[in-house]
């Protein structure tokens, strides 16, 4: 919240979905292919098999094209997409593990500096000193795997980290073997989606043998891949965990994703034992593609479903997702937010202007006004609370309800509902009644979610919190003094009737 707000279109979760993933796939092939061609070319010079050998250059020059200049621009673009839209967290992640970044980053240039040594001295130094230079290889990309994971499983269970502050207690957390196992297998199964392609260009006579030896490395993968996500799921925290399993996960659509992701697993190591091992002559362009594709779809669904059980926050336990430590709750109710963030201060002291700041502050990072997460559509809005409260009968009543009512008021019925509501003949002598029923809702909600940040801070140092029993479990505390509370409230409310004042050329609204 020091910083600037940068406004995406269509969310910073989502713009940050789409650089990541397709990155983390390619990264992932950078580390598996290379232990993979590492492997077959040593293979190859100990039998002397020239189409083995082939295999491993051909795929070489994939591992240049697609790890080494893809890989590195999607990388940097991570960095700038994340220091746009979580500022707070990058701060946070480098000054805590600026020494790790610093470590990853010299087995990053081995890694580069050897591939590209490996791809172009074939055949122009001695077998010997080439397979040297590729196991080099192997060495600074399995090395970053590893540096790296221990900073992104911090993140979601950062374990001893929360008391003591120490590097080593959020390196080594809870997640960080598991999670290790598991990029391992997936590293073994992006190397081989990637090389069946290269395998299709072999010779007839040598092509199903290629390919066979390419399906066992594909089902090892998988079933290491299995083994750390099985692994990953059983060292997570109850609360945690509780987001996406039982017979009533607190959030569906990640148990949703967590089937998604399992299904694809399963889907690859089939086509993997059909296509590659056991009918190798079936393989083609479009099941390298099927195989490719469902590979994919596990590695994405996994990184979804990593991603979604970390909510609310950015840093589990200490720092939200809209950059808000959970130990600045106190100070900003108490003072309010326009005093600590001159970004919220532009605002001035116009209610519309104010809250309007206040939501790309506070609620901005997860919500757009009509895009991905619409804060729009989440609201009540007059239109919904008027068709409650005009519904000729129960029926009708409870479908309105459930489509528009019953996701934020679980515990409450719909004919409970329409007895809070005002009459149709009072709403027609009073239209106004209504619009003002709904800004006493978003005060409520806006009220219980502010203190909601007790149990944040309430909560012993050192431990992660469990948010199930709170009002609103997956999003940040509201902070803030109360006229800030209210002047979010009006902003919010505003957005039903579309008005919501529009930035001028000297920042203001109107």
């Amino acid at each position: 919240m020091d910083y600037p707000i940068w406004d995406v279109a269509l969310g910073g979760g989502m713009l940050m979905a789409i650089v990541a993933i397709p990155h983390v796939i390619v990264a992932h092939f950078a580390i598996g292919g290379g232990l993979l061609i590492a492997v077959t070319e040593t293979l190859a010079v100990r039998r002397s098999d020239f189409e083995l050998r082939e295999l491993a250059r051909r795929s070489s020059l994939m591992l240049i094209l697609v790890s080494t200049v893809f890989g590195a621009i999607s990388g940097v673009g991570i960095w700038v997409v994340a220091g746009l839209i979580s500022p707070a967290a990058i701060s946070a992640l480098i000054h805590t593990y600026v020494w790790g970044w610093a470590i990853e980053w010299v087995f990053f240039i081995l890694e580069i500096v050897a591939a590209l040594v490996y791809y172009a001295t074939w055949d122009r130094i001695s077998k010997p000193a080439h397979l040297l230079v590729g196991w080099l290889y192997v060495v600074g990309a399995v090395m970053s795997l590893v540096v790296i994971n221990g900073i992104i499983t911090f993140m979601l269970t950062p374990g001893e980290w929360l008391a003591s502050g120490a590097f080593w207690d959020g390196f080594f957390n809870p997640t960080f073997w598991p999670s290790l196992v598991l990029r391992t297998g997936i590293a073994l199964m992006m190397a081989t989606a990637f090389m069946v392609f290269v395998a299709l260009r072999a010779s007839a006579e040598c092509r199903e043998a290629l390919l066979r030896y390419l399906g066992w490395w594909l089902v090892a993968g998988c079933v290491v891949a299995y083994a750390g996500y099985r692994w990953w799921e059983a060292v997570l925290p109850d609360t945690v965990r509780n987001l996406f399993r039982g017979a009533e996960p607190a959030l569906a659509q990640l148990a949703a994703t967590r089937s998604f992701a399992l299904w694809s697993l399963t889907g690859a190591l089939l086509l993997g034992l059909l296509v590659l091992v056991l009918a190798p002559r079936l393989a083609r362009v479009a099941t390298a593609a099927g195989l490719a594709l469902a590979a994919f779809a596990f590695f994405g669904g996994y990184e979804r479903l990593r991603e979604g059980v970390r909510k609310p926050f950015l840093i589990h336990s200490h720092l939200f997702s809209n950059g808000l430590l959970v130990s600045a709750i106190p100070a900003l109710n108490e003072s309010g937010l326009a005093v600590r963030s001159g970004w919220v201060a532009r605002g001035g002291e116009d209610e519309a202007q104010l809250g309007r700041a206040l939501f790309r502050a506070q609620c901005s990072s997860c919500h757009t006004l009509d895009g991905y997460q619409s804060i729009r559509r989440a609201l009540p809005s007059r239109a919904d609370l008027s068709a409650l409260a005009a519904a000729e009968d129960a029926a009708q009543a409870m479908r309105v309800f459930r489509s528009e009512c019953a996701a934020c008021h679980p515990g409450v019925g719909a004919e409970e509902m329409r007895g809070m509501l005002p009459s149709t003949d009072e709403l027609r002598q009073d239209p106004e009644m209504i619009a003002d029923l709904n800004h006493g809702m978003i005060t409520a909600t806006l009220l219980e979610l502010r203190d909601m940040g007790e149990a944040f801070t309430a909560a012993p140092r050192g431990a992660m919190v469990n948010t199930a029993p709170l009002f609103s479990p997956y999003m940040p505390p509201f902070v803030g003094s109360d006229d800030e509370l209210e002047a979010l409230a009006v902003y919010l409310a505003s957005l039903d009737r579309g008005d919501e004042p529009k930035p001028t050329r000297n920042g203001k609204l109107s």
